[in-house]
């Protein structure tokens, strides 16, 4: 049983074969999804997608690249959604230095107020970075965000950051990248980090697991993750499937 804690099945990759993948991946063991609505195009189709099916869960919060586009009808609608029976995350959220749509002032402002949004409703947080390692960490430090913790979705830092972020309530999520034959920090993660915060994840079109890097990604290649990690960490596929499962279960505070 596994569960894939970050996907865009909402993605428009998914358009023409959601129902396909969907059954794919259980078939392939992934019992449960968390799917991330992060802009007004994304977040409704999270919230049906989640509605229309039982093991399937949403996230909802705004993305740091589109951050200067949020308006304050934005946040009152992520509040308004965060009551839903369905959503258990408020995010993806973070900073993303790599494109410039939007300025880091602006992500940063915006990244603030979805972490007091998620303290106010007492839900935890995803946390998107992209090279702003530094700063994220930072502003975790900053707002408190340990009060409601979170997921570092698709860990790709050094070790010593992800043990500051455990020791601030945040559970590590490892992805395809884990499975690159060159991604020399995932593995190390991978074998340092204790099971009992670790998570596993597609990200799925994005970031496909070796062999399939490349092509649009899906729930059921997060197997392919669980398989990499209980080779790192010298134990078994199902003893990581189960273990990451509860952790997400606990985390998402989700009832088997």
């Amino acid at each position: 049983m596994l569960f894939d804690t970050h996907v865009h099945l909402n993605a428009d990759q998914f358009e023409d074969d959601l129902e396909e993948t969907i059954q794919r991946a259980k078939e392939a063991g992934v019992h449960y999804m968390t799917v991330v609505g992060f802009d007004r195009k994304t977040i409704p189709k999270a919230m049906e997608i989640a509605e229309n099916h039982d093991h399937i869960y949403a996230a909802v919060g705004w993305h740091p690249v589109d951050a200067i586009d949020m308006t304050q009808k934005d946040l009152d609608w992520i509040e308004e959604l965060s009551s839903h029976p369905k959503v258990v995350a408020i995010g993806e959220m973070g900073l993303d230095y790599h494109w410039d749509k939007s300025p880091a002032d602006v992500q940063k402002d915006v990244f603030r107020k979805q972490i007091r949004l998620a303290k106010k409703v007492k839900m935890p947080i995803i946390i998107h970075n992209r090279e702003a390692t530094d700063d994220i960490v930072e502003i975790l430090k900053e707002e408190n965000a340990e009060e409601v913790g979170g997921i570092m979705h698709c860990y790709s830092g050094p070790v010593e950051t992800a043990q500051e972020c455990i020791d601030m309530n945040f559970m590590i999520s490892l992805g395809g990248p884990v499975t690159f034959k060159n991604a020399k920090l995932p593995k190390e993660v991978a074998k340092a980090v204790d099971m009992k915060h670790l998570l596993v994840e597609t990200d799925c079109p994005f970031l496909a697991p070796h062999p399939n890097r490349g092509k649009r990604n899906e729930p059921a290649y997060v197997k392919l993750v669980a398989e990499q990690v209980a080779e790192l960490k010298e134990l078994t596929f199902e003893e990581v499937s189960e273990i990451t499962t509860a952790n997400a279960m606990k985390f998402f505070r989700i009832k088997a």
